[in-house]
């Protein structure tokens, strides 16, 4: 069942590639991605922004959980805001838990935004350390396909982390598409032994994660950092259209000293002719349906 990557895909250097052809004759496809999730507290959270005490791990760990809270209470609310005012859609990585616990109003208002929902396991643990993850990988698939009414097409693991045998429980459950392997600017098929999966583009580097809370950037870094991303591939998607990512978690860009930095992205990415700003499912959906398979 386990495969190394090279025996699931083949290498392939984008300027040998057939040109893509976006819808509208769009040079860069952007997408989203807000990642929703549980925490339980009488767990170690999943990650701090406060340091615990000399490093000593403290459960309950109070601070940090309020600040994942704070984002489900208060962040969301902020992100969902500044994308219907300006008639934008996003892709939902949500833990399937959210959907049947507290947190389940945040979804509710997604699904009725028409948010695409991506599954993101069925608690925030990384996947390495769940005792069944064939099981959870289920789970998290028929939890999110009761409760928007349609199968989930997307899967991104906490962390983005997989074992080897990931891929094949996921194609198995009916997942699609991952946003795991951040390899390319174009989707990219892989093989499995259930049928085909494809690795959305994807980066890391224009995370909020990494960059505010890893890495412990300013507030403005986000929007000079996407700005110049976004740049350099409009240039690029003049002779091959790429696709851009950006990742956002409530918590973080949800914060009053952050939230314009991200409505500033939103605003200049808009203010370009030729972008296709759509959902991850959408780029998955055209790719498959009508985009060349040379990557």
């Amino acid at each position: 069942m386990s495969m190394r990557p090279e025996e699931r895909f083949e290498f392939s250097a984008i300027n040998e590639r057939p040109r893509w052809d976006l819808p509208n004759g769009a040079r860069v496809a952007v997408y989203l991605v807000a990642s929703v999730e549980e925490w339980d507290i009488e767990k170690p959270v999943a990650r701090e922004y406060l340091s615990s005490p000399a490093g000593v791990v403290t459960v309950p760990n109070v601070p940090n959980w309020s600040w994942h809270e704070y984002g489900m209470r208060v962040g969301i609310w902020r992100l969902m805001d500044a994308l219907a005012q300006r008639n934008l859609k996003a892709s939902a990585a949500i833990n399937a838990r959210v959907c049947l616990g507290a947190g389940e109003p945040v979804a509710r208002a997604m699904r009725e935004a028409g948010w695409a929902f991506i599954g993101h396991s069925y608690h925030q643990a990384a996947i390495h350390i769940v005792e069944n993850q064939r099981q959870v990988i289920q789970d998290s698939f028929k939890v999110l396909s009761d409760y928007t009414g349609t199968a989930p097409k997307g899967w991104l693991g906490p962390g983005l982390h997989e074992t080897l045998d990931t891929l094949e429980h996921l194609a198995e459950a009916g997942f699609q598409y991952v946003c795991d392997w951040p390899m390319d600017e174009h989707p990219v098929t892989m093989k499995t032994d259930h049928g085909p999966i494809v690795a959305m583009p994807y980066s890391m580097e224009v995370s909020d994660l990494p960059m505010m809370v890893v890495h412990q950037h300013e507030s403005d870094a986000w929007l000079k950092r996407a700005r110049d991303q976004f740049d350099r591939l409009y240039q690029d998607g003049a002779t091959q259209p790429r696709a851009m990512s950006m990742s956002v978690h409530p918590y973080i860009t949800g914060q009053p000293h952050r939230i314009k930095y991200f409505e500033e992205t939103l605003d200049y990415i808009l203010g370009h002719d030729d972008v296709w700003f759509a959902t991850a499912e959408e780029i998955y959906d055209w790719y498959t349906n009508a985009g060349p398979k040379g990557a």
